[in-house]
This record gives structure tokens, sequence and C-alpha cells, in this order.
């Protein structure tokens, strides 16, 4: 009896990479949705601050600390973050920038959260960390990926990181045997064995959310603008 495989070569590569790795990066499949939620962001960037003719989208979102204070960072998020997600075509143009990767990985009968996360890491700042966690911790299903969409390059610490699977199985041996009253020393339990995920604008990261990452202070001299949604196939637990 002949076995049929449904799946295309690189669907194939795609699913073993992500039980290998943990995540997946890939070109992002769709160009003109990419753009258009990167010119969006800045449309809406320019309604509050003014900018010089000749600069362009990536300078404008790499230096917004220039514009942006600390302590008026958050208010500001939230203003671009509510904008955004009120436009009725945002969610259809997030997927599309990923449509290929998350069936390859979830299928195609899916659940969409229902706002796009909005992560603004400003240079040297410590008041926007997101610390170690797996977002089953949470109660979350380990069935749902998170697709994570840089709008400007993200490398070193302007990026985040995850703990691999062959490291998350020792880590899950060792956090069982004692207990860890903070995040810090979660972290460095297993700062040596996590991957910074390095990643540029045009790329796009699906990561298993149940593995260990969060980010640490962005050292680096631009600011990081990522956005974050998970999916899950709806027959999933």
């Amino acid at each position: 009896m002949t076995r049929l495989n449904f799946l295309t070569p690189e669907e194939i590569k795609i699913s073993n990479e992500f039980k290998k790795d943990g995540f997946v990066i890939r070109n992002t499949a769709n160009k003109k949705s990419l753009n258009w939620i990167q010119s969006k962001f800045v449309n809406l960037i320019k309604k509050h601050y003014k900018f010089g003719k000749n600069a362009n989208n990536l300078e404008i979102l790499n230096f917004i600390h220039k514009k942006v204070t600390k302590s008026s960072l958050n208010s500001f998020r939230l203003k671009i973050y509510n904008s955004i997600n009120k436009d009725p075509n945002y969610k259809y143009h997030y997927f599309e920038v990923a449509r290929p990767f998350i069936e390859a990985i979830a299928g195609n009968e899916l659940a969409m959260q229902k706002k796009v996360n909005l992560s603004i890491q400003l240079p040297k700042d410590d008041s926007s960390l997101l610390a170690v966690h797996s977002d089953v911790w949470a109660g979350d299903s380990p069935f749902e990926i998170v697709v994570w969409l840089p709008l400007v390059n993200c490398f070193k610490t302007k990026t985040m990181y995850i703990l691999p699977p062959n490291k998350n199985n020792k880590f899950n041996k060792q956090v069982s045997k004692f207990r860890y009253s903070d995040n810090e020393k979660v972290y460095q339990l297993i700062k040596k064995d996590i991957k910074w995920i390095k990643i540029n604008y045009g790329q796009v990261l699906i990561f298993n959310q149940s593995l260990p990452h969060g980010n640490r202070v962005n050292k680096e001299n631009e600011t990081r603008w990522s956005l974050n949604c998970r999916f899950k196939n709806t027959f999933t637990p």
C-alpha cells in the first residue's frame, strides 16, 4: 500500500526544523502585506512626532528614542497599539506575512489572537523587559504557536532569546528538583543555553511558546519594534 504524504518538501523541512530548534525563520511570504504593516506604524508615529523629509521608515523606527522618553513610552505604545488594532485590515495582513509557515506547523483551520501585541524596547531601558517565561506556565495551550514579526533589524540584545528543546528537557529536570523564587534566578540557570534570535526586517519568526523565552536590557543604540500574535489549530486542546 502506498503511503501518501500531502506535505511539500518545504513544509516537511519547516516542520522538522520547528521540532528540532523550537522555531523557524523565513522571509515573509507577502512583502506587500509586510510593507503595509510597517507603513501603517510609521504613519501613526508621524501623527505624534515630526521628522525630516528624508527620514525613511527604518530610521524613524530605529531612532524613535530620540523623540519618546522612557516615562512616556508606555502611553505612546498603547496609543499606537490601540490605533493599529482598530484597523479592520491589520489582522489579514499580519496573517499573510506568515500564512504558509503557520499552516505548515499548525494546519489551515486556525484560531487567531484577537489583537496583535506590540513591543517597543528603547536602548538602555529596563522598564519594558519581558522576564523569562513560558506561555504554558500561565495556562496557555501548548499547541499555540507565536508569530513574531520585527519592524526593524533585531540582533544581540535588541532581540529576544529562546531555550532550545534539547536544553529545555535539561531545564525541566533541574527545575523540578528546586524552587526558584524569581525569574532572574531562572534566567541565570539557563543563560548559557539560550539562543539569541538574529532576524532582519523582511523576515518572520514562528516559535514554540511553551519553551522559555524573553528579553534583556537593550544595550544597542537602536530601538526594537516587534509584533507578536498567537495562532492555534481549532481542533487542538
